[in-house]
């Protein structure tokens, strides 16, 4: 069960899009490297199906992140992410950008993070979550709190609990069902 603020639900209700971090969110944090600089990284396919079904549902999904990379860069073109901004040195940048560009308020927004660089859009956004094993003076500040950890299913949980919130998960369920 997600750890969540008194509050949670009720902006959870509210919201239209996920503005994800990557690396501890998406990814475990870990950065590997071959002996020809080749990175890479790993995924949770849960995260992708959820993700998928956010779009469908009509959120607007994308990722925010520190880190320029090839890897992640191919990961969200093949989610179809409705934008995605990489090597970013200040997020609350294109945290407005991502806000003026779908005609979105703060309390539309879900933002997923995992570090100190994420706690300022943790202030703005309507409903702020992270994963498991990010630091106690992270976790303080989030509406969400996932059980799992960043890398093994954060999104999936965190868009599970906005659509069950919206009235929207147990459609979506039942499509599966009734196959």
């Amino acid at each position: 069960m997600i750890q969540q603020s008194e509050n949670a639900t009720e902006k959870a209700k509210l919201i239209k899009a996920f503005i994800l971090d990557v690396d501890g969110v998406m990814t475990d944090g870990g950065i590997i490297y071959d002996n020809h600089s080749n990175e890479y990284k790993r995924f949770n396919v849960k995260d992708g199906m959820i993700i998928g079904h956010l779009r469908k549902q009509g959120f607007k999904v994308g990722v925010i992140t520190g880190r320029d990379s090839k890897v992640v860069e191919l990961r969200c073109n093949e989610l179809n992410m409705d934008f995605q901004y990489h090597g970013s040195s200040d997020k609350v940048v294109h945290y407005d950008k991502v806000k003026e560009e779908f005609g979105l308020t703060d309390e539309q927004i879900c933002y997923i993070g995992d570090d100190i660089n994420d706690l300022p859009i943790f202030k703005r956004c309507g409903l702020s979550a992270t994963p498991a094993d990010a630091r106690n003076y992270v976790k303080k500040h989030a509406d969400l709190v996932t059980n799992v950890s960043g890398g093994h299913g954060v999104v999936r949980d965190v868009g599970d609990f906005v659509l069950d919130a919206q009235g929207l998960l147990e459609g979506i369920l039942k499509s599966y069902l009734e196959r």
